[in-house]
C-alpha cells in the first residue's frame, strides 16, 4: 500500500511539473515562437520562451492573468487556471488588418480601425522576408509608394503625386526633414538601416496637424528596434547575424545586432556594412538605356572609353556603414527612458544621371559625385504614465540632435577645374506629446514642438593641374537658419465600436533668415538677405464607420502646408544644362486642401478589398520658374550661358487618384494580394495646364504566397505604366538623356514589368534562409523620372542566425 501511495504521489508531482510547462506556437504555421515575453500584471513575475517556444510558468499563481508579448505577434493574455490541458498557447501574427495597432497617426498607439486616413504598415517579419537592400526599397514593397532613383545610392519616395520636401520622414518620432530638403529628388531615406527597423508606417495623405510643415502628401514613419529588458532575474543575451549577397550589383552585406537585457537596464547594438558594385541592367528593353561609353582619367588626362558590357552602369557602386546604439532604463513600470544613437555614412558615389549627359558628341562630365552622405542622430525619449494626473494619462518627451553632411564634386570633361560644395546642417528638436482619456468615449491628444536648423555651406574651385584652390559660390547661404514653433490638439470621439470621429488643429510659426553677402561676390543679387516670418493654421476632420463586419467607410478632410525652407529661398544650383537656380527673397508658404474617401470590404476574411479615392488642391505652389536678376535673364555660370530660374509661388496644382488593394485567402496556406495605384492631375500656370512632375504613372504589384510550416514562397509581379511625351512635365522632357525615345525621337517613359520569386525556409529555430530570383525574364526598365535603370535578372541569398 505504501509503495502504491508513493507511486501515486510521484505521478501527481510529475503531472503537476509537466503542467508548469507550456509551448507557444504561431497559429498560422504552428511553428514554435522563441523570445516571447511572459509576465503578470505588475511585471513582478516574468520569463521568456526558449528556442522551442517552451515556457516554465510554475511561479505564476493559478488566479493570475499571464500576458504573452512578442513584437511580431498580437499580444495575448489568459488566466493561468484557464490554460487548457494541451498546454499550448497560440499567438496571431501581426497583419495589415483592422486589428493592427499603429503609432504614426497621433504618436500614440491607436487601433487601425479607428483612423480615418489610410495607413500602410510593414512588420518586422515582412521586412525580414523582403530583404530590401535599402530603406527606399523597403518602401517600394508597400505597393503604395513609388521610388525614383538618380543613382544606385538613392531612393526618392513619391506618394499621391507629391515628393521630396512635400513628404515627411520620421525616425522614432523625430522629423528627419531639414531646412535643405529640396524640391528635386533626394536620397536621405537610404541613411536609415533596414536591418535596424522594427516596423514602418506610411500615412497616405496630409499629416500637418500632428507633424507640421512638409507633411502635405504623406508621412513615412520608421520605428527602429528597441533595447529589451530581461523578463527574469538573470541577464538575457540575444542577437542576430545576417549575411546577404545579390548578383546584379555584387552586393555583399553583413549585419550583427545583440541585446543585453537586465531587470531595469537594456542595451542594443546594431552594425551593418554593405558594399555594392556597378549595377547590371536587363537584356530586353530600350537600347536608349545602355551605357556604351564612359569617361576615365589616366595620367591626368580625361579620355572616353568603350564599355565592354553596355548593360553595366559604370560607375554606380558604393559602400555604406550603419551603426545604432539603444539604451533603455526603466526605473519603474510607469516611467521609461530610451536613448538612441544612430550613425550612417556612405563612400563617395556618382550622380549617375549627370554622367549620362552629352555636350555635342562628347560626354559633358568627367566627374559628378556626391561626397559621403553622413547622418548622426541622438534621441532621448522619456515616457511617463499617470493614473491620477488631470493633464495626461501618458506623456512623451522627445529631445533630439541631428547632424547632416553632404557634398557635391563635379568637373567638366577635359576641364582642369573641379567644383566642390559642402553642406552641414545642425538640427535640434524638442517635442512633448500628451494623451488623455476624457471619458469612456473621448480621447484627447495634444502637444508642443520646437525645431531649429543651422546651415553651414562651403564652396571652392580647385585647379587639378596647378593644385590652386579658390573660394567659390556656395550652394546655400552660409550661417543661415530655420526654426519652427508649433502647438496642436486632436480629439478622438468613439461613439461605439462602429463609429469614430477624429478632428484636430495645429498652429505653426516659422522664422528663417539667409544672408547672401558672400555669394553676392559672384551673383550680384539686388538684395543681401531674405527672411521668412510666417504662420499657418491647419486642421483635419475624419470619420471611420463600420456599420457591419462586411464594410468599413473612411472619410477624411485636411489642410496642410509647407513653409519655404533655406533650399527654397537661398539655393544656387545648375538644375539642368543651361539653367541656373538662384535665391528668391519673396516667397510664401504653399497650402494643400485634401479630401479622401475609402472603403474596406471584408467577405468573411476570405476576400478583403480596400479602395480609396482622393483629391488635393495645392495652392500657392512653390515651383521652379524663369527669373531675372537686375533685369537680366541669363548669366554665365560654370563657363556656360545659363537661363536664370528661382523657386516661386507661381502655380496651382490639382491632384487626384485612385488606389485599390485585394487580399484573397484561398486557405490557411495560400494567399493572393494585389495593389494598384492611379495618379492624375496637373499644374495650372497662367491658365496653362502642365503635367505634374511627381505624378507617377499607374503602378502596382500582385503576390501569390504559399506558406507551409517552415517554408514560404512568394511569386509576384511588379509593373509600371507608360507616360508618353505629352504626359511628361516640361522639366522632365528637357532631360532626354534619362528617358527612352519614341518613334519621333521624343523622350517618354515606357511601361515595364518584372516577374519575381522569393522563398524563405526556417532551417531551425536559429537559422533562416531566404533566396530570391528577381526580374526572372531579365527586363531592361527604368522607373519614371529615374536616372538609373533597374536591376536585371538578380539572384539574392540571405542567411540569418539568431543567438
Amino acid at each position: 500500500m505504501k509503495q502504491k501511495l508513493l507511486l501515486g504521489l510521484g505521478l501527481l508531482c510529475s503531472i503537476i511539473s509537466y503542467a508548469q510547462n507550456i509551448q507557444v506556437l504561431n497559429r498560422q504555421t504552428e511553428e514554435a515562437i522563441s523570445g516571447v515575453a511572459v509576465f503578470n500584471a505588475d511585471k513582478s513575475k516574468s520569463t521568456i520562451s526558449d528556442f522551442d517556444g517552451v515556457i516554465y510558468i510554475e511561479n505564476f499563481n493559478a488566479t493570475e492573468t499571464i500576458y504573452f508579448r512578442h513584437l511580431s505577434f498580437q499580444e495575448f493574455s489568459i488566466e493561468k487556471s484557464k490554460i487548457k490541458d494541451a498546454q499550448i498557447i497560440y499567438l496571431e501574427p501581426i497583419t495589415q488588418g483592422l486589428d493592427e495597432v499603429v503609432l504614426s497617426a497621433s504618436k500614440f498607439k491607436q487601433d487601425k480601425r479607428d483612423i480615418p486616413q489610410k495607413v500602410v504598415s510593414i512588420t518586422a517579419s515582412e521586412i525580414e522576408f523582403d530583404t530590401p537592400q535599402t530603406s527606399a526599397d523597403l518602401l517600394t514593397n508597400t505597393g503604395n509608394v513609388f521610388i525614383q532613383k538618380s543613382q544606385l545610392g538613392g531612393g526618392s519616395p513619391m506618394i499621391r503625386g507629391l515628393s521630396t520636401n512635400r513628404l515627411l520622414i520620421t525616425v522614432d518620432g523625430v522629423r528627419m526633414n531639414n531646412a535643405i530638403f529640396r524640391g528635386g529628388n533626394l536620397q536621405n531615406v537610404i541613411s536609415i538601416d533596414p536591418f535596424s527597423i522594427q516596423n514602418t508606417e506610411v500615412i497616405l495623405g496630409a499629416g500637418s496637424v500632428v507633424y507640421g510643415s512638409d507633411a502635405i502628401g504623406g508621412v513615412m514613419g520608421f520605428y527602429t528596434k528597441n533595447a529589451t529588458l530581461s523578463y527574469n532575474d538573470a541577464m538575457e543575451f540575444s542577437g542576430n547575424a545576417i549575411a546577404r549577397y545579390s548578383s546584379a550589383n555584387q552586393e555583399k552585406t553583413g549585419h550583427v545586432d545583440f541585446n543585453i537585457g537586465l531587470k531595469k537596464w537594456a542595451f542594443l547594438t546594431s552594425v551593418s556594412y554593405t558594399d555594392f558594385d556597378d549595377l547590371r541592367m536587363g537584356s530586353h528593353g530600350p537600347d536608349d538605356y545602355l551605357r556604351p561609353e564612359y569617361v576615365v582619367t589616366e595620367n591626368g588626362q580625361d579620355i572616353t572609353v568603350q564599355n565592354s558590357n553596355p548593360k553595366v552602369q559604370v560607375p554606380t557602386g558604393y559602400n555604406q556603414i550603419n551603426v545604432m546604439q539603444k539604451v533603455r532604463f526603466e526605473p519603474k513600470n510607469d516611467l521609461t527612458f530610451d536613448l538612441g544613437l544612430h550613425y550612417s555614412t556612405t563612400s563617395d558615389y556618382s550622380r549617375y544621371d549627370r554622367l549620362l549627359r552629352y555636350r555635342g558628341d562628347e560626354l559633358r562630365s568627367a566627374e559628378w559625385n556626391y561626397g559621403p552622405q553622413r547622418w548622426f542622430m541622438s534621441n532621448l525619449q522619456i515616457a511617463k504614465l499617470s493614473k491620477h494626473s488631470v493633464l495626461y494619462d501618458k506623456v512623451q518627451v522627445n529631445l533630439a540632435y541631428q547632424n547632416f553632411q553632404e557634398s557635391r564634386i563635379d568637373r567638366n570633361y577635359q576641364s582642369p577645374i573641379r567644383s566642390t560644395t559642402e553642406e552641414k546642417v545642425d538640427a535640434l528638436s524638442a517635442n512633448i506629446d500628451f494623451e488623455k482619456q476624457l471619458s469612456l468615449k473621448t480621447e484627447l491628444f495634444y502637444g508642443l514642438e520646437y525645431v531649429y536648423n543651422k546651415i553651414h555651406s562651403f564652396g571652392e574651385e580647385e585647379n587639378i593641374e596647378t593644385n590652386e584652390v579658390l573660394a567659390a559660390i556656395t550652394r546655400y547661404p552660409n550661417g543661415s537658419y530655420w526654426q519652427s514653433m508649433s502647438a496642436y490638439t486632436s480629439i478622438k470621439y468613439k461613439a461605439n465600436k462602429q463609429f469614430v470621429l477624429q478632428t484636430g488643429l495645429r498652429y505653426n510659426h516659422v522664422i528663417s533668415h539667409a544672408n547672401f553677402e558672400a555669394n553676392n561676390n559672384f551673383l550680384y543679387l539686388p538684395f543681401n538677405d531674405a527672411q521668412i516670418n510666417t504662420g499657418a493654421l491647419t486642421g483635419t476632420a475624419g470619420v471611420s464607420w463600420i456599420p457591419s463586419d462586411l464594410i468599413q467607410w473612411r472619410l477624411h478632410f485636411s489642410t496642410a502646408f509647407r513653409a519655404p525652407n533655406i533650399d527654397d529661398i537661398g539655393k544656387v544650383f545648375d538644375s539642368e544644362p543651361g539653367a541656373l537656380v538662384v535665391p528668391n527673397d519673396n516667397i510664401d508658404p504653399e497650402y494643400a486642401y485634401t479630401g479622401e474617401l475609402g472603403v474596406r470590404l471584408n467577405f468573411e476574411n476570405i476576400v478583403v478589398v480596400n479602395a480609396a479615392t482622393y483629391y488635393t488642391f495645392l495652392d500657392n505652389a512653390l515651383v521652379r520658374r524663369n527669373f531675372t536678376i537686375n533685369g537680366e535673364e541669363y548669366l554665365i555660370y560654370d563657363g556656360e550661358n545659363s537661363r536664370i530660374q528661382a523657386i516661386q509661388n507661381a502655380a496651382e496644382a490639382r491632384i487626384y487618384g485612385f488606389e485599390a488593394g485585394l487580399e484573397v485567402n484561398f486557405s490557411k496556406t495560400l494567399q493572393l494580394t494585389s495593389q494598384y495605384n492611379i495618379v492624375g492631375g496637373y499644374e495650372l500656370e497662367e491658365d496653362e495646364k502642365l503635367p505634374l512632375r511627381h505624378a507617377a504613372p499607374q503602378f502596382g504589384d500582385a503576390h501569390l504566397i504559399w506558406t507551409y510550416n517552415a517554408f514560404k514562397v512568394d511569386g509576384f509581379v511588379m509593373y509600371n505604366g507608360e507616360l508618353s511625351n505629352d504626359q511628361l512635365a516640361p522639366s522632365e522632357t528637357e532631360k532626354d538623356y534619362m528617358y527612352a525615345l519614341d518613334d519621333e525621337r521624343n523622350p517618354y517613359a515606357p511601361s515595364w514589368y518584372t516577374l519575381n520569386l522569393r522563398t524563405q525556409y526556417q532551417i531551425s529555430p536559429a537559422f533562416t534562409l531566404t533566396a530570391s530570383l528577381e526580374n526572372i525574364t531579365d527586363q531592361r526598365y527604368r522607373p519614371y523620372s529615374s536616372g538609373i535603370s533597374g536591376a536585371g535578372r538578380n539572384a539574392i541569398v540571405a542567411v540569418k542566425y539568431n543567438f
